[in-house]
């Protein structure tokens, strides 16, 4: 994000989950064993205390940089050493840089486009491996790249490349077309640090958490019924 911020104090901390073994059975519908379970969360590294069939987990932390090479290598080293497939992914990494195009360097274009498009295209070139014909991969973009929408000055970087992130959406539901899906979700105001920084006075509708639980849900409905699509996620806009 610039003109810069610093938002590290508003980041998620990590609190423990906890999962239940007769739950985990219903969401996937298969039978499991709270030994297996156990297995299963060793196997990830995670920390856990386990009493009977429920689970207190805590996730681990890892640092990524979806322009850094070596990080995603890294995702890749951890999904094959571990014999583990992607489910879903959610794109959601992105940078905004809000100055008047004519002020605008071609560094921030690079800087953003990096972020919000190249970073992407690496990450999905290099898992590809790891999805399963109906695994799900929702790009999150904005409502700023549909072509026709309200555009807004400052925002030219920013704007142009999640209307190429869109396309690219389109075009790769066009090539996997044995899967996996690929759709995009173009979101309207969400009251975060990246809205403050573009709209510094405007309030959002929408809190973070009620869209992360949306995109949660979009990305792990089964079945999926989307495909391909430019999905506009706005109340307002901003």
């Amino acid at each position: 994000i610039s003109n810069s911020i610093d938002i590290t104090d508003q980041l998620p901390q990590r609190k423990p989950i906890t999962l239940d073994t007769k739950r985990i059975v219903k969401i996937m519908g298969v039978a499991i064993s709270r030994e297996e379970v156990a297995a299963i969360l060793r196997k990830l590294k995670f920390s856990f205390t386990q009493d009977k069939d429920e689970f207190l987990v805590t996730p681990p932390a890892y640092r990524f940089d979806i322009t850094i090479e070596d990080d995603i290598k890294k995702v890749v080293d951890f999904l094959s050493s571990n014999s583990l497939q992607v489910d879903f992914l959610i794109n959601n990494a992105g940078k905004l840089v809000n100055k008047p195009f004519l002020d605008q360097t071609q560094a921030d274009f690079k800087s953003t486009y990096d972020v919000n498009f190249f970073g992407i295209v690496s990450l999905v070139q290099s898992l590809f491996p790891f999805f399963k014909k109906d695994s799900h991969i929702v790009n999150i973009s904005s409502i700023g790249g549909i072509g026709g929408s309200s555009k807004f000055p400052g925002l030219a970087s920013y704007s142009s490349s999640k209307g190429a992130l869109n396309i690219l959406t389109e075009v790769l539901a066009v090539e996997f077309d044995k899967g996996p899906y690929v759709n995009s979700l173009s979101l309207g105001a969400v009251q975060t640090p990246m809205l403050e920084l573009a709209f510094p006075d405007y309030k959002a509708p929408t809190t973070p958490e009620e869209m992360a639980i949306f995109i949660y849900n979009f990305s792990t409905a089964s079945p999926i019924m989307f495909n391909g699509k430019v999905i506009p996620v706005s109340i307002s806009n901003p």
